[in-house]
C-alpha cells in the first residue's frame, strides 16, 4: 500500500495532486448543483440525465485538439488556460443564477463550457505526470489521479447537497469557480523544464491527423479506445440516473443524492488503491472481465433496492469496479503510447470513454422516460456485464514499456535540393534483395513494417515485387511534405526499430538497403528565373537524424 502513495514524495506532483483534489470537489459540487436545480426546474428525466451529457460531451469533442495542443506546446500553459476558462464560465453561471436567468438550457450550456475548459486541461495534466514522477511510479501516479477524483466524489456530492439545501444552486456554482484557482496557482508555480524540440511544431490539423492515425494503426491503443467507449456506453446509468434513484426510488432529496454519489466515491477510492496489486496478480484482461460482471450486478441491485443502505452498498461496489476499469484502460494507453503522441492518445481515450458516457447517459435517460428508472438500471447492468464478450475479439494489451522508448536514427539523408518544410509530397522507396525461398516470411514481416510507417505518418504504403527479378522487392510510401517526413523520423521507437531490423535481416545486398527519397511534382524546387526569391524558403534543410 505504501507504494501506492510513493509518487506523493515528488514535491511538484504532490502540490498539483492536492490542488486537483480541491478542483475535483468543485467539479462534483457543480454537478450536484446543476442536477438538483434541473430537478427543480423541470420534471423531465431526460433533461436531468442531460446534465451528465453536458459535462461529459466536451471531453469527447474538445479532448482531441486539446491533446494535440499539449503535444505541440508547453503543457503547463495549456493546462492553465483550460483551468482559467472553466473558472470564468463558472463565475458567469453564478452571476446568471443570482440574477434569475438560470434556465434549464442555460445550465446545460454553461455545464458544457465548463466541461470544455476541463477537457482542455485534462490531456495536458495527464501527459505531464511522467515529467513529475519517475517511470516506476507512473502506474501509481495515474491511480492517484483517479483517487483524487474519487476522494472528492466520496464527500463532494454530500457537501454539494448540503450547499444546495443551505444556500441554493448558485452557491454551488460559486464554489466550483473558486475551487479551480488553487490548481491554477499550482501549475503557475511549477517551473517545468520543457524538452528541447528538434523540429518546429506541426500545424494543428496535421497534429490531430497524426494522433488519430497513430491510434488507428496502433493495435493496442485502438483496442483500448473501442473497449473504453463500450464500457462508458453500458455503465453510464450509475451517474446519470443517481438523482432519480434518490428522488423516485428512495424518496429522498438533494442530501440523499449526495450521499449516494459519496458511497460510489468511497468504493472508487478503495478500488483505485488496489489497482497495482490486482493488476500485477491477475493481469489486465482477466481483471477487467471480473470487474464488468461485478459492476453490472451492482447496477441491477441498485435498480432493485428500495433500501438506502443496500443502494449505497450497490453503488459503492459499482463505483469501485468502474474506477478500477478506467484506471486499467488509462495505464494501458500511457504504457502503449510513445512520448511524442502521449497527450493525443490520452485525449482520444478520454474522448472515447466520455463519448460513451455522454451517449449512454442520454440513452439510459430515454429508457427511464419510456420504461422506468429501475428498468434502465437493469438493462444498463446487463449491458455492462456483457462487455467482456468483446474481449474475445479485442483482448486488452499487456504493454512492454521498452517498446515505446525512442530510437534515434543516425543515417542522415543526402539532400541536394533547397527544401523547405512545406516541400512535397516526398516519396520514399526502399529496395530489398530477398531470397525467393524466404518470400512468404519476408512478406509477413513487411506487414509489421507497414503498421510502423502508417502510424508514424506515412501514407500510401505499398510493397512491389519485380516481375523480371523475383528477388527484388520495393517498399514505397509517401509523406505530404518534407517537414512531415522529418517528424516521422523523429517518432521512431524501439519497437519500430525491431520491425525494421527483422525486415532488413532478409536483405542480401552487400551494400545494405538502397533508399531513394524523391520530391514528387517538384514545381516548387524549380527556379524559372535565377534571381527570383523563394517566398516559401524557411531555411530548413535536413535536421538530422
Amino acid at each position: 500500500m505504501a507504494g501506492s502513495f510513493a509518487p506523493l514524495r515528488e514535491p511538484v506532483f504532490r502540490r498539483i495532486w492536492i490542488a486537483s483534489l480541491l478542483s475535483n470537489f468543485g467539479q462534483l459540487i457543480l454537478g450536484v448543483g446543476a442536477a438538483w436545480d434541473m430537478v427543480r426546474l423541470t420534471q423531465s428525466a431526460g433533461m436531468v440525465a442531460l446534465v451528465q451529457t453536458a459535462l461529459m460531451a466536451p471531453l469527447m469533442l474538445v479532448a482531441v485538439p486539446a491533446g494535440a495542443l499539449a503535444d505541440m506546446f508547453d503543457r503547463r500553459r495549456i493546462a492553465m488556460a483550460g483551468l482559467a476558462f472553466s473558472s470564468l464560465c463558472a463565475a458567469l453561471l453564478t452571476l446568471l443564477g443570482a440574477m434569475g436567468y438560470a434556465t434549464p438550457w442555460t445550465i446545460l450550456a454553461f455545464c458544457f463550457l465548463i466541461g470544455a475548459g476541463v477537457a482542455l486541461y485534462s490531456p495536458a495534466w495527464q501527459s505531464s505526470i511522467s515529467e513529475q514522477v519517475g517511470a516506476p511510479h507512473l502506474p501509481a501516479a495515474i491511480a492517484l489521479g483517479t483517487i483524487s477524483y474519487n476522494v472528492a466524489r466520496s464527500f463532494g456530492p454530500a457537501i454539494g447537497g448540503a450547499i444546495v439545501l443551505a444556500a441554493g444552486a448558485q452557491a454551488a456554482f460559486a464554489v466550483n469557480a473558486l475551487c479551480y484557482l488553487p490548481l491554477l496557482l499550482a501549475f503557475f508555480l511549477w517551473r517545468r523544464t520543457p524538452m528541447p524540440a528538434r523540429l518546429p511544431p506541426e500545424q494543428m490539423h496535421r497534429a490531430i491527423v497524426s494522433g488519430v492515425r497513430y491510434a488507428l494503426h496502433a493495435g493496442p491503443i485502438r483496442t483500448v479506445l473501442a473497449r473504453a467507449f463500450l464500457f462508458g456506453l453500458a455503465g453510464a446509468s450509475a451517474a446519470a440516473l443517481a438523482p432519480l434513484v434518490a428522488k423516485d426510488l428512495l424518496g429522498g432529496d438533494a442530501a440523499l443524492y449526495g450521499v449516494l454519489l459519496g458511497a460510489s466515491g468511497v468504493g472508487a477510492v478503495g478500488g483505485a488503491l488496489l489497482i497495482g496489486p490486482l493488476r500485477d496478480h491477475f493481469g489486465t484482461q482477466a481483471l477487467v472481465l471480473v470487474l464488468a460482471l461485478l459492476g453490472g450486478g451492482a447496477l441491477a441491485l441498485a435498480g432493485f433496492s428500495r433500501n438506502i443502505p443496500l443502494t449505497c452498498l450497490a453503488l459503492a461496489v459499482a463505483g469501485g469496479a468502474n474506477i478500477l476499469t478506467i484506471a486499467l484502460f488509462n495505464v494501458s494507453v500511457q504504457l502503449s503510447a510513445p512520448r511524442w503522441v502521449t497527450a493525443r492518445a490520452l485525449s482520444l481515450f478520454s474522448s472515447a470513454l466520455t463519448g460513451g458516457i455522454a451517449i449512454g447517459a442520454a440513452l439510459w435517460g430515454a429508457v427511464a422516460v419510456r420504461l422506468s428508472v429501475d428498468m434502465a438500471l437493469y438493462l444498463s447492468g446487463l449491458a455492462l456485464a456483457a462487455t467482456p464478450l468483446v474481449g474475445w475479439l479485442l483482448p486488452l494489451p499487456e504493454p512492454d514499456e521498452s517498446d515505446v522508448e525512442p530510437f534515434v536514427l543516425r543515417n542522415e539523408p543526402e539532400v541536394g535540393l533547397a527544401l523547405t518544410r512545406r516541400s512535397g509530397p516526398v516519396v520514399i522507396e526502399i529496395d530489398y534483395d530477398v531470397d525467393p525461398a524466404d518470400a512468404r516470411d519476408f512478406y509477413g514481416t513487411m506487414l509489421d513494417v507497414q503498421r510502423t510507417r502508417l502510424r508514424n505518418g506515412g501514407f500510401n504504403w505499398s510493397l512491389a515485387r519485380d516481375i523480371a527479378d523475383p528477388a527484388l522487392w520495393t517498399e514505397r510510401y509517401q509523406c505530404p511534405t518534407w517537414g512531415d517526413y522529418l517528424h516521422m523520423r523523429e517518432r521512431f521507437t524501439q519497437a519500430d526499430k525491431a520491425a525494421q531490423s527483422r525486415a532488413q535481416s532478409f536483405d542480401r545486398s552487400p551494400g545494405g538497403l538502397r533508399v531513394r527519397r524523391r520530391l514528387e511534382r517538384p514545381f516548387g524546387s524549380v527556379r524559372w528565373r535565377s534571381d527570383s526569391p523563394d517566398p516559401r524558403q524557411e531555411g530548413l534543410g535536413y535536421i538530422g537524424p
